[in-house]
């Protein structure tokens, strides 16, 4: 008897496949070899699969849906993006997909080979592994691939990107204009782009401006923003960069652990302006990115893209904005 609730991942692990082979084999793609094809549908065999969904979406060629993949929903940043995204393409008649890969190649491999068998008319991704060769498949299959935030190896995907080192250096020279000297960076996981950017800038500007760089990695997350901002104050800072809005909570949690005042006795500056960087005492300096307008360039790029699949490749590069609030200049400046 067919089980109804399994998917094309039971399939692949069974088959010792990946799910995109298993829908190639489904949909009859003469690319997938004779071998691979008889381990696949000996596991459809043996499970009782049954892809009812997924050949009334093959018999349409594709569906009205966009997959929207980001490496961490916690983050409010990809909350906003995924909320804005969902608006834009809303209004123009799609509904969306969403995935979350948790910075873990494996899901990002996972979710995307699902988002090809259920043939989705387009696919925004914020790629963990960028050189996954599951993006290359989909473009393959006239599967258009708009990255966001992070941009793909594939050079037929479109980009809505920031650029992240004009912006870092920014802030950098803001808390040197406020007197500091002593400024700490607390960055994200080695081999992320926007991590590495924002690393590479705040180091260019601590050597223009003849200073010692002090950088610890807080992973993207408010537990390793609290351990680095931690590291960074007892080393002797007195200011922190802090490269997304998750490490800045957990740097808030730090210096009040240590008792210490912004921005008297540190100063702060956050890339990522949540809305509660605005309710903290005192508010905080921040490096925004315009992630509602991003969000809806990027659904505008997909649309276009599918109805065009043969135009050059796009690429949208939007600014990191600095808004000066009260977490970085000491009150006696």
């Amino acid at each position: 008897m067919a089980r109804t609730h399994l998917r094309i991942s039971d399939v692949a692990q069974r088959a010792g496949v990946s799910p995109a082979t298993v829908s190639r084999v489904l949909n009859g793609t003469a690319t997938v070899g004779r071998e691979k094809r008889d381990l696949v549908m000996a596991a459809i065999d043996e499970l009782g699969y049954r892809p009812n969904r997924l050949a009334s979406n093959l018999r349409r060629r594709q569906t009205e849906m966009i997959g929207v993949v980001v490496s961490d929903i916690e983050n409010p940043h990809f909350t906003e993006m995924v909320r804005a995204v969902e608006d834009a393409a809303y209004l123009r008649g799609y509904r969306v997909l969403l995935c979350n890969t948790d910075e873990n190649p494996a899901k990002q491999r996972d979710y995307l080979g699902v988002l090809a068998a259920e043939r989705v008319s387009g696919v925004i991704l914020s790629p963990t592994d960028r050189s996954a060769p599951e993006i290359s498949e989909l473009l393959d299959h006239d599967i258009p691939v708009v990255a966001f935030d992070r941009s793909v190896d594939d050079s037929r995907a479109d980009s809505v990107l920031v650029e992240n080192l004009t912006g870092t250096r920014a802030g950098v020279e803001h808390l040197i204009e406020c007197g500091h000297t002593r400024i700490g960076f607390i960055g994200g996981p080695t081999g992320v782009q926007t991590a590495d950017e924002r690393r590479e800038a705040y180091e260019q500007a601590m050597i223009a401006a003849g200073l010692q760089s002090s950088v610890a990695d807080g992973g993207f997350r408010a537990e390793g923003g609290d351990r680095a901002a931690h590291r960074l104050l007892e080393r002797g800072a007195t200011a922190l960069l802090v490269a997304n809005n998750l490490m800045t909570i957990g740097a808030l949690q730090a210096i009040k652990d240590l008792r210490l005042r912004i921005p008297d006795d540190v100063a702060l500056v956050s890339v990522d302006d949540p809305p509660w960087a605005r309710l903290t005492d005192p508010p905080l300096t921040t490096l925004a990115q315009p992630i509602r307008e991003m969000a809806t360039a990027a659904v505008e790029l997909l649309l276009s893209r599918i109805g065009d699949h043969g135009a050059a490749p796009r690429r949208q590069l939007f600014e990191l904005e600095l808004h000066h609030r009260g977490s970085c200049c000491r009150t006696d400046n």
